[in-house]
């Protein structure tokens, strides 16, 4: 085919392992409740000046009792992760592992980096006791930065192009967006796709020196992360992971596949300004690039998952984007407040509930917003699940680097 072709790109299977659920249905019927995941985490109680102590951890399932060793003996947490969901996402599509097995599948996932855990246990002997001995051989595969992409591509045996995106907090909006461009572009017909993360103190360490966690609802889970409201005063870390089964429409036509929506248009930037601090402009211009993508304008979008992790910059720069673009109160919400920020994982995970609004004719509303910040963006903020009919949701996620992503998921083709 010519490369000048530009195919359509559709979406056959979804799945989300959540501290809201270990699956699309679990973790969507919490949506639909108003049940979170966050938790004081006494794990972190060793690091004492450690001020935020919140988390959104996966809880209940035991990963180890789901793989023999010898298909987990190269996954740590992050990869089972993205495994886990992964194989939700290819049971629903209906695609048999033996057709996965072709140079016309690909996998395309991301992660903030490897697995954390799997980090701390190999160097720690190195680092405090200066010895080798005990380290494991297979350990570097579980702590690689593409460990997900590629134990993706292991377990199911794929043979077509392998993509690693990690680029923090838009690791698996692009990873999706990767593979979406791959199938447009005609070079694979299958991609699988998305994003994931595992808790590790690391993380809130790190965003504990930037000041960006929350802090004051330490003994109030329930009231944190806020994003977007008065009262919020930073993020909260999640986990877990989402992913998507991506095909072209001739492709998932020909096999008889059940199309569960389109990915109308997917765009990625960079501000080019500031490593930690985002810009409107950028934000903007994303938004107003996926939607030309897309082929759809602004009157069109039913519905904005956007990022909203609860800081003070990042909200008001993100919504004030948004109202920007769309010049109308646009229904709006940030589903943080649910999980917490799932880092590299956030993208998919939201990206895969916007596939289940279209699906269930839902919106999703955010928690924990009861008055919102007078300095954000004219919006129409969706505090409580709305029955609908959404045709064409727009997704955005903006990470550290000035790097922002939007993706246009609209209804089945007919």
């Amino acid at each position: 085919m010519s490369t000048f072709e530009r195919r359509r790109v559709v979406i056959t299977g979804i799945g989300a392992t959540t501290p809201i659920g270990h699956d699309i249905q679990q973790s969507v019927g919490a949506l639909r409740e108003g049940r979170h995941g966050i938790r004081y985490m006494p794990e972190w109680d060793f690091i004492p000046d450690l001020q935020g102590r919140l988390g959104g951890t996966v809880e209940g399932l035991d990963l180890k009792k789901a793989y023999p060793r010898k298909k987990r003996r190269t996954m740590g947490p992050v990869a089972m992760f993205a495994v886990h969901s992964t194989e939700q996402a290819v049971a629903q599509a209906g695609i048999a592992l033996e057709d996965l097995q072709s140079e016309r599948v690909g996998v395309s996932f991301g992660s903030t980096s490897g697995s954390g855990s799997e980090t701390e246990k190999f160097s720690m002997p190195v680092v405090t006791d200066h010895t080798m001995k005990g380290l494991e051989s297979n350990a570097y595969f579980r702590l690689m930065t593409h460990t997900c992409a590629v134990n993706v591509a292991q377990f199911f045996k794929v043979k077509g192009r392998i993509a690693s995106t990690c680029t923090a907090c838009t690791s698996g909006s692009q990873g999706i967006g990767t593979a979406y461009e791959l199938i447009r572009d005609g070079i694979q017909d299958v991609m699988l796709c998305g994003g994931a993360e595992e808790m590790h103190y690391m993380s809130a360490v790190t965003f504990d020196l930037l000041m960006a966690t929350s802090t004051k609802y330490n003994d109030q889970p329930d009231f944190s992360p806020r994003p977007f409201d008065t009262q919020r005063d930073g993020l909260v870390i999640g986990e877990g992971a989402g992913a998507f089964v991506l095909e072209s429409y001739d492709h998932a036509k020909a096999r008889g596949a059940t199309i569960l929506a389109e990915l109308c248009g997917y765009a990625s930037n960079c501000d080019g300004a500031h490593l930690t601090a985002p810009r409107q402009e950028g934000m903007q211009r994303v938004m107003q690039l996926a939607m030309g993508e897309a082929g759809v304008e602004p009157g069109q979008i039913d519905y904005v998952c956007g990022h909203g992790t609860a800081t003070e910059i990042g909200d008001i720069a993100e919504s004030q984007a948004t109202a920007s673009v769309f010049g109308r109160k646009v229904p709006f919400a940030s589903l943080k407040g649910f999980v917490g920020h799932t880092l590299g994982a956030c993208g998919a995970m939201e990206g895969a509930w916007c596939v289940a609004m279209i699906q269930g004719g839902f919106l999703a509303g955010g928690r924990n917003l009861e008055e919102v910040d007078p300095r954000c963006g004219e919006l129409d903020y969706v505090r409580e699940p709305r029955e609908t009919a959404p045709r064409f949701i727009m997704n955005n996620n903006f990470a550290f680097g000035g790097i922002n992503t939007s993706m246009v998921i609209g209804p089945p083709p007919t």
